[in-house]
């Protein structure tokens, strides 16, 4: 997928890292090898160290040796289900996060059983942004100190700071809706670099969204109406490409 073109272009959000100071590491199971290879590539984008694996039996072996903080892991695996891997799991890393992933209507009562234990889960299909999101969530709450720094980001007179949620243009405040933020999010990481329709639906809409290239059009035109209007534009269009985000010359 286009989007796994991604992973050397991002730098560490600033979101959470170990108290050491290390980047947090998470292994992702999925027999899904296109899905397996998008989150890690998402995963790695927030600065995080990532593993794959694709079966039950690979994944505890990863485990042992990676010792993860957090699993993102499928319920339906061709050895043997999320749950059991969960099981094994906790036998050596007994404070691990797990974020489970289920089909609609998979054993979903077994996994809410699972999850009152302080876990979670989230059903296919489902936005990369909140995979991010809960598992933020989860490792906040299994104690994982917050970065200082980097939490802010600079394009020309446009700001953002990540952690509130805050964006200003020529100092002031611009009102973004939850989508509009992290699309502006995806260029603001990613500015001078022409960012296709189709990497931009993988990165802020549903990894099997369909590729309704319309959706990202619109809400190009919506950030352009708050962020360009009555200032030099910093979203411009490549014709035939994509959009890119850049400080005037």
């Amino acid at each position: 997928m286009e989007s796994a073109s991604m992973t050397h272009a991002g730098h560490a959000s600033g979101g959470i890292q170990r108290a050491d100071g290390s980047p947090v590491r998470v292994l992702v199971v999925d027999d899904e090898p296109s899905l397996a290879e998008l989150l890690g590539s998402v995963l790695r984008y927030e600065g995080w160290d990532i593993r794959t694996a694709a079966d039950g039996r690979s994944a505890v072996r990863a485990a042992r040796e990676f010792q993860p903080d957090a699993v993102v892991l499928d319920i339906m695996l061709p050895d043997f289900d999320g749950l059991e891997v969960l099981r094994r799991l906790r036998a050596s890393l007994p404070h691990i996060c797990v974020l489970f992933l289920t089909a609609k209507d998979s054993v979903q009562d077994r996994v809410a059983g699972i999850t009152a234990g302080g876990d979670d889960y989230v059903t296919k299909p489902f936005s990369l942004e909140e995979v991010i999101a809960r598992l933020r969530g989860l490792l906040r709450r299994a104690g994982m100190t917050r970065a200082s720094a980097g939490t802010e980001l600079t394009v020309a007179d446009l700001t953002m700071d990540e952690d509130a949620r805050e964006v200003h243009r020529g100092g002031e405040l611009v009102e973004l809706t939850a989508t509009e933020f992290e699309l502006l999010r995806f260029m603001m990481r990613n500015p001078r670099r022409v960012l296709s329709k189709a990497q931009i639906l993988d990165r802020v809409w549903n990894y099997d969204f369909g590729g309704q290239a319309h959706v990202v059009e619109l809400y190009i035109s919506y950030l352009r109406k708050k962020i360009d209007s009555g200032h030099e534009p910093l979203i411009h269009t490549v014709r035939g490409v994509g959009y890119v985000l850049k400080a005037p010359a």
